[in-house]
C-alpha cells in the first residue's frame, strides 16, 4: 500500500472536472412540528477561532457485542458479513458493477438494531450497562460534534429520555427521504464509487480473494448490496456521560479480535490535484476522523480517484494521528472544540429533556442550524404520532423495548464520575 504524503497524491495531467459533491445552498430540514409550538432552548455554537486548551475526557471505546445484516436485511448476532482487509488493485475500475447495484432504500433513521443489540448485551455481557446515559448510532454522534464547522447542511433529531438514558435517532423529513431516494445520476454514481472501493478492499478471508466468476476484474469482491452489513456496538464515555454508539464497519485487517483494535474504515476521494484541493480534503477528515474515533477504529484507508472512478492510489492514515496533520494550517478543525461542544450539547439535552419532561414517552425535536446552534422543542400528540408512523412503538421506541425498559426499573445514574482517557486514545 502506498503511504505517500497527501500532497503526492496528484495525477498526470490536470483535471477541470469538479470535486465529488456538486456545490450546495445552506439547507436546514424543516421540521414537522406545529407553529404554535414553542422553542423550550436553545445553544449557540461555539466560537470555532478560539482555541481550547482543556481536552473534555474521552474514553477508548470497548466493543460490547457485535451483528450483521443479511441481504434481506434481517438482524442476527453473528459475524456472517465481517469482512477483512485486502490491498486493492491500482487502476481499479469503481464503476464495475454498478448495473448490479442493490441499494437498500432510506427509510426513518430508526434505532432498533441497536436496541437489540443493546438488549443483548444485557442479557450476555458482564459489563455493567446500567449507567448508559445516551444511545444512539454513530452517524448522529458524528454530526452532532462536527456540527460547528458544519456551513451548509443542517439536521434534526428526534430525543426520548428513559429511565435517565437519552436515545437520540436522526429524524428525516418525507422531502429529504424522497430526495436521498432519488438521487442526481451523477451523485449516484458517486456514491457507489465508495461502495464498490469497498468490495475490492475486503474478502471473506484474511490472505485470498477467490473470483467468482471468471469474467469478473482482479480482485473483485462481489456485487455490492447495501443490505448486508457488520456493525459494532461500543461502550464508551464522553466527560461524565457513559455512551452507547453502534455502527457499521467496513473491514478488519487480518484478524477479528472481538475487539475494535483491527477495525478498518475505508472511504475514496478525489485525486488531489494542487494545494486548493488538499486543503478542501484536509477538511473533509473532521468527518473521517470522528467516524472512527467514537467507534474505536484505529485505521482509515482512503483510496484516491479519477473523476471518471479510476483508482489511482491508497493511502492509511492513522486515526489518532489525523488532527496533527492539519493542525496550524489555515481554516483547521479542532477536535478538542468539537469534543467539548458534544459534551455540552449532552448536557443541555438532559437539562432541557429531564427538566419539562410530561412523561417518558414525550418527544423532542432537536434543531441544528448552520453557523448559528440547537434549537429543543417538545412536540404535540399531532407531530409525536407522525414519529411513530403508525408503527408499534412509545414514543420512537419499539414496544418491546419500552417494556423492557419498564420491567427493569432502575434509578437514574446515567451520570458517574470521570474516569481518565484510556492511553493510546487521546488527541
Amino acid at each position: 500500500m502506498s503511504t505517500r504524503k497527501i500532497s503526492q497524491n496528484l495525477p498526470d495531467q490536470p483535471v477541470s472536472t469538479p470535486d465529488e459533491r456538486p456545490f450546495k445552498q445552506p439547507r436546514m430540514e424543516t421540521t414537522s412540528a406545529s407553529s404554535h409550538e414553542d422553542i423550550l432552548k436553545s445553544l449557540q455554537y461555539p466560537d470555532i477561532s478560539k482555541h481550547i486548551n482543556k481536552q473534555t475526557p474521552f474514553q477508548q471505546p470497548t466493543q460490547l457485542i457485535s451483528f450483521s445484516y443479511d441481504s434481506s436485511h434481517t438482524l442476527g448476532f453473528n459475524d456472517s458479513a465481517l469482512r477483512y482487509y485486502v490491498d486493492p488493485p491500482l487502476g481499479a475500475k469503481l464503476n464495475y458493477g454498478y448495473e448490479r447495484w442493490i441499494r437498500k432504500p432510506d427509510g426513518k433513521a430508526r434505532i432498533d438494531g441497536l436496541l437489540k443489540a443493546f438488549s443483548k448485551a444485557r442479557e450476555t455481557s458482564n459489563v455493567p450497562l446500567h449507567d448508559v446515559g445516551v444511545v444512539a448510532w454513530r452517524g448522529v454522534l458524528t454530526r452532532i460534534l462536527t456540527s460547528p464547522y458544519e456551513e451548509r447542511e443542517g439536521f434534526e433529531l428526534n430525543v426520548m429520555s428513559v429511565n435517565g438514558t437519552l436515545y437520540l435517532e436522526e429524524h428525516l423529513s418525507e422531502e429529504r427521504l424522497k430526495e436521498k431516494n432519488n438521487m442526481e445520476p451523477k451523485h449516484r454514481i458517486q456514491t457507489y464509487y465508495g461502495y464498490a472501493f469497498e468490495s475490492y478492499c475486503t474478502s471473506e478471508t484474511p490472505t485470498s480473494k477467490v473470483s467468482l466468476q471468471p469474467s469478473e476484474p482482479v480482485g473483485w469482491g462481489g456485487n455490492v448490496d447495501t443490505n448486508i452489513q457488520w456493525c459494532s456496538v461500543v461502550r464508551t464515555k464522553l466527560g461524565n456521560t457513559r455512551l452507547l454508539i453502534g455502527g457499521e464497519v467496513d473491514c478488519v485487517r487480518e484478524r477479528y479480535t472481538q475487539q475494535t483494535d483491527t477495525f478498518v474504515e475505508l472511504k475514496t476521494s478525489l485525486a488531489i490535484r494542487g494545494p486548493h484541493d488538499e486543503a478542501k480534503f484536509e477538511k473533509k477528515l473532521l468527518k473521517f476522523y470522528f467516524q472512527s474515533f467514537l467507534l474505536g477504529v484505529p485505521e482509515i484507508v482512503v483510496g484516491f480517484r479519477t473523476p471518471s472512478g479510476v483508482l489511482t492510489t491508497t493511502q492509511s492514515f492513522k486515526t489518532v494521528q489525523l488532527p496533527r496533520m492539519i493542525r496550524g494550517k489555515p481554516d483547521a478543525w479542532d477536535p478538542l472544540i468539537c469534543l467539548a461542544w458534544g459534551d455540552r450539547v449532552i448536557s443541555f439535552l438532559k437539562d432541557v429533556v429531564r427538566g419539562t419532561a410530561d412523561e417518558e414517552s414525550s418527544i423532542w425535536r432537536v434543531k441544528f442550524t448552520p453557523q448559528k446552534g440547537v434549537t429543543v422543542t417538545m412536540l404535540d400528540k399531532i407531530n409525536a404520532e407522525d414519529v411513530r408512523g403508525g408503527e408499534d412503538r412509545v414514543g420512537f421506541l419499539p414496544t418491546w423495548y419500552w417494556r423492557e425498559l419498564r420491567a427493569a426499573r432502575s434509578p437514574e445514574t446515567a451520570t458517574c464520575t470521570t474516569s481518565a482517557v484510556n492511553a493510546g486514545w487521546q488527541i
